[in-house]
C-alpha cells in the first residue's frame, strides 16, 4: 500500500491540490451566495406578508431537492430557461447556493424569533427605525447566536461539493476520479482525498469557532450558545 501511495499519490499531489483550490473556490462563493439568498428569504417570510408565501416556497423547495438534482436542473435546464450559467462553475455555484440557502433561511429565522420581543421594543422607545433595529441589535445577535449552525452549514456545503464533479467541475473529487479511472487502485487515491477533505473541514471549524468565541465575548454573548 505504501509503495503504490509513493508511486500514485506523491506524484500527483499537484493535481489533487489544483482540485481542491477549485473546491475552495466553488464552496466559498456559494456560501456566501446562500448567505445572501437565506437572508432575504428570512427577512421576506417574516416581515413581507403580501409575497410570504413566495419565501416559503423557495425555502420549502430548496430544502427538499436533493443536491444532485439541482445541479442538473441548474447546469442543464437554467441556461435554456433563462440564458445563464455560462459555466460548469457558475452552475455548481448556484446549485450549492440555493440548497443551503434554504436551510440558512430558517436557521436565520429561528434566530430572529428567539429574541426578546423587549429589545426591540427598546430600539423602538429609542427612536430607532426598524431598519436600524435590525442593522443595529437584531442581525449581529443572530449572527453570533447561530454561529454554530452556520459553520455546520459550511460544512454541509463542503460536503455536498463532492457532488459537482457530475458536472464536469475540475474539483478535487473529479481529479480523484481521474486518477482511479487512469490507474484502477482506488484505496490510496480515495483515502488520500478522504483525509484531504477531513483536514479542509477541521481547519474551517477550528478558524470559524475562534472567530465566533471571539465576537460572542466581545460583544457579551459568551452565554449564549
Amino acid at each position: 500500500m505504501l509503495d503504490n501511495f509513493n508511486h500514485l499519490v506523491l506524484p500527483n499531489i499537484n493535481l489533487l491540490l489544483r482540485g481542491l483550490s477549485v473546491t475552495a473556490y466553488v464552496c466559498f462563493f456559494a456560501f456566501l451566495l446562500a448567505i445572501a439568498l437565506g437572508s432575504v428569504a428570512c427577512l421576506v417570510r417574516l416581515y413581507v406578508p403580501f409575497i410570504r408565501v413566495v419565501a416559503i416556497g423557495y425555502i420549502e423547495f430548496c430544502r427538499a431537492t436533493p443536491i444532485f438534482v439541482q445541479l442538473l436542473w441548474v447546469n442543464y435546464v437554467w441556461p435554456e430557461l433563462f440564458g445563464f450559467p455560462k459555466t460548469v462553475v457558475g452552475a455548481g455555484i448556484i446549485a450549492l447556493a440555493l440548497q443551503s440557502s434554504g436551510y440558512l433561511a430558517e436557521t436565520f429565522r429561528s434566530g430572529i424569533e428567539g429574541l426578546s420581543k423587549g429589545q426591540r421594543d427598546a430600539g423602538l422607545a429609542v427612536g430607532m427605525t426598524n431598519l436600524q433595529i435590525m442593522r443595529r441589535i437584531v442581525m449581529p445577535q443572530v449572527v453570533l447566536v447561530m454561529a454554530p449552525s452556520i459553520v455546520n452549514q459550511m460544512t454541509v456545503v463542503i460536503k455536498s461539493s463532492t457532488l459537482v464533479s457530475v458536472i464536469a467541475i475540475p474539483d478535487l473529487m473529479y481529479e480523484a476520479l481521474k486518477l482511479v479511472n487512469t490507474w484502477f487502485e482506488p484505496i490510496e487515491i480515495l483515502t488520500s482525498t478522504a483525509l484531504m477533505y477531513i483536514v479542509a473541514i477541521f481547519l474551517i471549524s477550528i478558524l470559524a469557532k475562534r472567530v465566533s468565541d471571539h465576537f460572542r465575548s466581545k460583544f457579551g454573548l459568551a452565554g449564549l450558545v
